[in-house]
């Protein structure tokens, strides 16, 4: 079977669309998360999620929003312990992130009946997208762009300077607690596509690559967003081809996206040295 005959089928269809959608909402999120440096936060928020996932199985809920709400609450406590003077900011992170992986072992297995194949939520399958997931990424990549259009001088204020924002009398609480959540529901909103495993990765490597043609805020945005594209496009074509993991194969894309535009960089730095 051809690739191009792979679009008369609606699950690929739904995945190209879900792609789109996971591109929008990580391309504006992930570009707060590379700015305010908070990868490894997220990474705590990505495995805090499977607590959130074995809840739902034993609950017999769905997955996924039980990850949802595990997640926000999740991201909200590590926000408010970060902030205590008697608890460390990578203190609080390893607490939610080793409770949220616990939880989810432990209530997976006391799950009764049949336990889905927990691997499809660590390392994903963009094939399985289902409608409720594509209406869940597109609302949430609509809010988001919907949220930074309106509130992007106090995001940028916040992400560059937190002292200067709070002396322009913004709401810098707020506006870090509501991030907190956006970045928790983008990565929920993710886990089907990637996995737990490698969610963090659509959050931060097309904005790492952006942010080697460009430091402009928006810029990287528009740039990430179009990179994430590019990546799970070109992983749903290596997936096909090789017969692999679709999840692994758009964060192998990023990554040569990445190391391609970095050889490309250091390439143009020595000849313009030569040059000289």
């Amino acid at each position: 079977m051809e690739f191009f005959e792979l679009f008369q089928y609606a699950f690929f269809r739904h995945a190209l669309l879900g792609s789109l959608f996971a591109s929008v909402a990580c391309g504006i999120i992930g570009t707060y998360i590379v700015t305010r440096r908070l990868v490894f936060i997220s990474g705590g928020l990505t495995h805090a999620s499977f607590g959130g996932i074995g809840i739902g199985l034993y609950a017999g809920v769905s997955p996924i929003l039980a990850a949802a709400v595990f997640s926000v609450l999740s991201a909200f406590g590590v926000e408010w312990l970060s902030k205590r003077s008697d608890m460390r900011e990578d203190s609080a992170i390893a607490v939610f992130w080793t409770f949220g992986m616990a939880v989810g072992i432990i209530f997976s297995f006391l799950a009764p009946g049949f336990t889905p194949d927990l691997s499809s939520y660590l390392f994903g399958n963009i094939l399985t997208i289902t409608k409720g997931d594509l209406l869940m990424l597109g609302v949430l990549s609509a809010v988001l762009a919907l949220f930074f259009s309106i509130f992007l001088r106090p995001i940028l204020a916040i992400a560059f300077d937190r002292e200067f924002a709070r002396s322009q009398r913004m709401p810098v609480a707020l506006f870090e607690y509501l991030l907190m959540m956006f970045i928790a529901l983008t990565i929920v909103a993710c886990l089907r596509m990637v996995g737990i495993v490698l969610a963090i990765s659509l959050l931060t490597l097309p904005q790492m690559t952006a942010n080697l043609f460009t430091s402009n805020f928006k810029r990287i945005i528009w740039l990430s967003i179009l990179l994430g594209c590019i990546s799970c496009i070109g992983g749903l074509f290596l997936s096909y081809c090789l017969q692999v993991p679709s999840g692994a194969s758009i964060i192998f894309v990023s990554i040569l996206l990445y190391a391609g535009a970095k050889a490309g960089m250091f390439c143009r730095k020595r000849k313009e040295n030569f040059l000289r």
